[in-house]
Order: C-alpha cells, then sequence, then structure tokens
C-alpha cells in the first residue's frame, strides 16, 4: 500500500454532532410518551429547516446545522428496546466521538415538562439507554431526559409509556419539549459542562394531577417495545 492510499485509509475523528431522539416507528406511536424523543427531533427540524427522510443505518436521519456546527439528526426506526444497533452504526460509520454525541429521550423519574441534562451514567430503567450502552460499551455519552410524569398507580409501566398525553398534561410537555431544544442549542455552542449548569438549574414543573384510566397496550406490541 503507498503513501496516498495509507493516509486515505486513515480514521479520522468526524468533526460532525450526532443528535439522536428515541422512539418508536409507526403512526399508532407517534404521539405517544416513549416518542418525546422524536417530538423533540421533529421540533429542531423545523427550526433548523433539516428534512430527517434519509432513510439510513436502521433510522431516519438529516444533515444540518445548527448553532454554526454540523450535525445528524437521528430517529431510529427499531422498536425502543433495539435502538444501539442504528446508533453503534451511524458512530461507528462516521467515527463520532463520544462527546459529539447526545441522546434525547422520556423520564418517568422526571415530572412532566422538566429536563435533565447527563454527561453519563446508568440506564435508569430505559431499555433504549440500556441497549445503547450495552452495543457501544460504554455509558459515557451525553443525554437529554425529558420527564413523562411517575407512572400512576396501578398503570403498568408498557401501558403508561404507550399512552399518549392527557389535555392537561400538554402544556407541561410543549415547554419540557423546548427546553430541549434550548438545551440541544447551548450543547453545540458552550459544551455539555456549560449546558447543564444552565440547563439543570431551571425550576421544578409542578406535578400534574393524573387519574387517567389505565388502558393495556396488545400484548404482542408489550412484547417489542419496552420501557
Amino acid at each position: 500500500m503507498g503513501l496516498f492510499d495509507k493516509i486515505r485509509n486513515q480514521k479520522k475523528e468526524s468533526d460532525l454532532f450526532l443528535i439522536v431522539g428515541l422512539g418508536n416507528p409507526g403512526k399508532e406511536y407517534e404521539q405517544t410518551k416513549h416518542n418525546v424523543g422524536f417530538l423533540v427531533i421533529d421540533r429542531l427540524a423545523k427550526k433548523y429547516d433539516i428534512t430527517v427522510t434519509k432513510f439510513q443505518h436502521k433510522a431516519l436521519v438529516g444533515n444540518g446545522e445548527i448553532a454554526g456546527r454540523k450535525v445528524m439528526l437521528v430517529k431510529p426506526q427499531t422498536f425502543m428496546n433495539l435502538s444501539g444497533e442504528s446508533v453503534r452504526d451511524i458512530v461507528n460509520f462516521y467515527k463520532v466521538p463520544q462527546e459529539r454525541f447526545v441522546v434525547i429521550y422520556d423520564d418517568t423519574s422526571l415530572p412532566a415538562g422538566q429536563i435533565r441534562l447527563r454527561e453519563k451514567g446508568s440506564h435508569g430503567g430505559h431499555n433504549g439507554i440500556r441497549n445503547i450502552i450495552q452495543l457501544m460499551g460504554t455509558d459515557v455519552f451525553g443525554r437529554i431526559k425529558v420527564g413523562i410524569g411517575e407512572k400512576p398507580n396501578g398503570w403498568d409501566l408498557a401501558d403508561y409509556v404507550l399512552a399518549k398525553f392527557d389535555a392537561d398534561t400538554m402544556p407541561l410537555m410543549e415547554s419540557g419539549m423546548e427546553k430541549a431544544v434550548e438545551a440541544v442549542e447551548w450543547i453545540l455552542r458552550r459544551g455539555m459542562s456549560e449546558a447543564m449548569n444552565r440547563m439543570n438549574q431551571r425550576p421544578k414543573a409542578p406535578k400534574v394531577k393524573q387519574q387517567p384510566q389505565a388502558v393495556q397496550a396488545p400484548a404482542e406490541i408489550k412484547k417489542e417495545v419496552e420501557a
């Protein structure tokens, strides 16, 4: 192999940022709690005129620019508990270092509409993050958690996250998703540490009284879609 070939074949870290929103594919899941990651990606795409329709690496992706940075917006098209398959393939293909990779997802431990940024950590019971950690071999990557509220008593967790938001909760979630968009912008402009300092100091959103009627998800769906 000649010198030119060696240089050409050298692995080079990308200057691309991956912004990944987690969710489940299919119209029946479009406005469900578990698809908050997708919804935030949709808001970013609309705000920055990025078309997220190209299918590659088991995901819908779109390239553009946010806050002066090259970004790829990513919506994995596997079910939630297989999200790592798509993420691993994209990260490896584009040689994206861990500090340029952020995942946005729902969190039942946070009040509806509250967000929390983290640089690393456990999956916290979220099977999308669990699968990413497992297949990436690391828990060191940026996260933007968007609170969807605690599961009401008597609900199965899968039924809860696969349900849609009620009318009382939606204003809080609209605010939370806008804060998640702002968090992405801060990460891209100033880095994760400054973004955490700013966004994690936001006041807690008030808890909403939730007394919905429990509706069970079909058994075959619950096998495929994990919280």
